[in-house]
Parts: C-alpha cells; structure tokens; sequence
C-alpha cells in the first residue's frame, strides 16, 4: 500500500497521533531497523517531521534507535504486545469457566483486570435469572469499590500497591465504601489470607459481588472472576457457599492457563 496516499494536514493534533501510530506499522515489515530517509519515503512524510515523531516515541520507549543511527521498536512495543496477548490467552483460558460458573449460580459472572486504578471487564456473561445487573463488557470502575478490584490489589507486590494507592481516589460511592486507605490495606490483607472478597453495595447500593483470582502459570495474579447479583440473593451464609465456587472456578481457570498448586506452594515457600 502506497501510504503517500494519505498527505498530512498538519503537524498537531489528531493528523500527528495519525502520523506516529502509521510509523509504528511501518516497522510490521519485520526488518531489523529502519532509516529516517526510508521511513519519509513509506509515509509520504518529510523527514524533518518523521524525525520529530521518532524523537518522541524514542522518549516514550516505543521506538529505540541503533547504533547504526536506524530505527527499531522499543521494548515498550514488546510489553504491550505481551499485554495483548495475556488478555487473548485470558478469553480463551476463561471463556468455558465463565460459562459454567454461570451455570452453576444462574448469576451473571465477569472477568476484570487492573488498569491503573480502575478495574476493566474484558469477559462477562449475563445472568439467568429475571432480577438481574447490566454491566457492559470493557467498563471501567474503581478499584477500591469491588470485589475484583479488591482481589487485584490484595495480590499486588507492596510497591506496586503503593504507586495505585497513591493516585487511586479512593471516592465514597456509597455510605459503605471504603475510603480510608489504612482501612483498605487491612481489608486487603483479609483477602490475600482467606483467598477471595467479597463487596456489598460498596460501589452501588442493592448490589453484591465475590471474586477470586485468576494466575498466569507463573503463579502471578493476572485477572479476578467474579459474579454479581442483587444483595437481597447474596446474604451473609450464601456469599460464603458462593465464595466457594468462585474460588473453585479461579483455580480452574489458572489451571487453563499452566498454574498449578506446586506453582503456588513454590511462590510461597
């Protein structure tokens, strides 16, 4: 494809956002670096402007130059990528489970990750039953009002608990949301005891949720499953059976994606 079809407009705004993620594609033709000249002759670009956007994205660690004075993707390409990947091995590691998880409790059921300091739902499935929540796939929510949120944080390594704690706004959503950050670290260290959390009508009043974790095959905490339901179905005696599935059904999906428990026994010996 002959990218000088598309001519810029302007060096800023959206025409430069444009014009760096078309460099970016320009290096999916796999060679090992790329000149400066080279890359104005792909892009339709003058090299004066090429130039100013692989200064940029050198500085952001998407593009490393070379000793040979090229251009070549920065190992920050590389760890996005392997997000990517972790979050399509997820879908498929978690798919069946959540299914039957579902199936199981008729409630509906979600798959969240950490983002910063919120929680994104990659995966959910809705409930069978006629009361039911509606959350949309890829919502975004606070970390600190959920039961997946919670589950992600009681499993981060302290300093990286730390750097979310100190952005996270630890907004009060409803009377029973956490916001004293002393009060979460204590909640947090219950989970990472007992194994799951649970929230009720922290984030929104009349709704409860339990989560466990999910691990890669390295044992490391990559996503939380949990599901949610009105918290007239979710009293005290029934989160505590529920909690049970859950877990069962985190386990079963960290074995779909390698874990095992000498994988855990190894990581906490």
């Amino acid at each position: 494809m002959d990218a000088r079809r598309e001519p810029l407009v302007s060096d800023g705004g959206l025409s430069s956002v444009g014009n760096a993620a078309r460099l970016l594609k320009a290096f999916l033709s796999r060679e090992r670096e790329i000149g400066v000249s080279e890359l104005s002759r792909r892009l339709g670009l003058g090299k004066s402007t090429v130039h100013r956007l692989l200064t940029t994205l050198v500085q952001e660690g998407l593009v490393e130059k070379t000793d040979s004075g090229g251009y070549r993707l920065g190992l920050t390409m590389f760890e996005l990528g392997q997000v990517v990947q972790s979050h399509m091995d997820l879908h498929g590691a978690v798919g069946p489970v959540l299914a039957a998880l579902r199936e199981e409790t008729h409630e509906g059921c979600q798959v969240g990750v950490l983002d910063g300091h919120e929680v994104v739902y990659i995966d959910r499935l809705e409930s069978s039953q006629t009361l039911r929540l509606f959350n949309e796939t890829g919502r975004r929510v606070p970390v600190h009002t959920t039961s997946s949120g919670k589950v992600l944080l009681a499993h981060l390594a302290d300093d990286d608990l730390d750097r979310v704690l100190d952005v996270a706004p630890l907004n009060q959503m409803t009377p029973k949301s956490i916001t004293d950050p002393a009060a979460l670290r204590t909640e947090l260290s219950r989970i990472r005891a007992r194994g799951w959390s649970e929230a009720v009508e922290e984030r929104e009043i009349g709704v409860a949720s339990i989560a466990a974790p999910v691990r890669d095959a390295s044992g490391r905490v990559v996503a939380a499953i949990s599901i949610g339901a009105p918290a007239a179905r979710m009293g005290a005696q029934q989160r505590r059976r529920l909690a049970e599935v859950v877990v069962e059904a985190g386990e079963a999906a960290s074995r779909r994606l390698g874990w095992s428990p000498e994988t855990r026994h190894l990581r906490e010996g």
